[in-house]
């Protein structure tokens, strides 16, 4: 399973003081070092952590593959489509929330989303698109002719996390999850035979399938399991551990575990 590495949080962590260090682009060497496949970054409308002069340096001068996650506004297809990087997953956006917080709503009439993706394509740029684990959604994918589909796993990593983590006790607890352990394992269960399924589905459609959202070192053992999702995109986490192992080290960590 390939390893697409989620360099955001290094700019997170510089916009905290608004000074110039650390520098996501010092990451490029380190995640290609430590076996990543890929490096994946999201440029956000509000430019809460990576700005223009990072998403276009680090397309330029990374050697390995760049997935760039932008919302569908003719401002970020603009900047995909000058820089070109080998992919563009489209995402949801809201200025207000703290990370994406679901898929990309990509039924019914969407007349920016088919421009988006048309204007991507003649640039050669294989697109993705971020979507709830849903049938409709990836038969949607399929007729909207895209060559990927990420899967978000945040509902999966909200339950495994109230299953194992009792979250119920902290002010991080999610109320609509606050139920028995036996409920809990079922509803896990639940979602990860319909990721399985719908990954199923959309090779058998061949899109290509990758999935990603609130993924850790604890979660993402059963999602590898699931053979027909081919990669893993994972930045949080990582980071996170890098505080206490060094990121190269965080890297290898998570790459062990993806491996099949």
């Amino acid at each position: 399973m390939l390893l697409g590495v989620n360099i955001d949080h290094i700019a997170v962590l510089r916009e905290a003081r608004k000074v110039a260090d650390p520098d996501p682009l010092d990451a490029l060497s380190i995640c290609k070092r430590a076996g990543a496949d890929q490096i994946t970054i999201h440029l956000r409308e509000d430019r809460r952590h990576m700005q223009d002069m990072d998403t276009r340096n680090i397309i330029e001068l990374s050697s390995l593959p760049v997935n760039l996650e932008c919302a569908i506004s003719e401002e970020m297809i603009d900047i995909a489509c000058e820089l070109r990087p080998h992919r563009v997953t489209l995402v949801p956006e809201k200025r207000e929330e703290v990370t994406t917080e679901g898929g990309l709503a990509i039924t019914g009439e969407q007349p920016k989303l088919k421009e988006a993706i048309k204007r991507l394509q003649a640039e050669e740029i294989e697109v993705s698109l971020f979507i709830d684990p849903t049938s409709e959604a990836v038969r949607t994918s399929l007729e909207l002719g895209v060559e990927w589909i990420e899967f978000h796993t945040g509902k999966y990593a909200n339950i495994y996390a109230m299953l194992y983590t009792n979250l119920s006790k902290t002010h991080h607890s999610i109320p609509e999850l606050e139920l028995s352990r036996k409920s809990l394992k079922q509803m896990l269960n639940d979602e990860l035979s319909n990721l399985s399924d719908l990954a199923t589905e959309a090779m058998k459609l061949e899109l290509r399938v990758a999935a990603g959202h609130g993924l850790n070192m604890q979660n993402v053992k059963d999602i590898v399991e699931i053979e027909s999702i081919e990669e893993l995109n994972i930045g949080q986490s990582i980071i996170a551990r890098s505080v206490y192992t060094g990121l190269e080290q965080a890297i290898m960590d998570m790459k062990d575990l993806v491996v099949r």
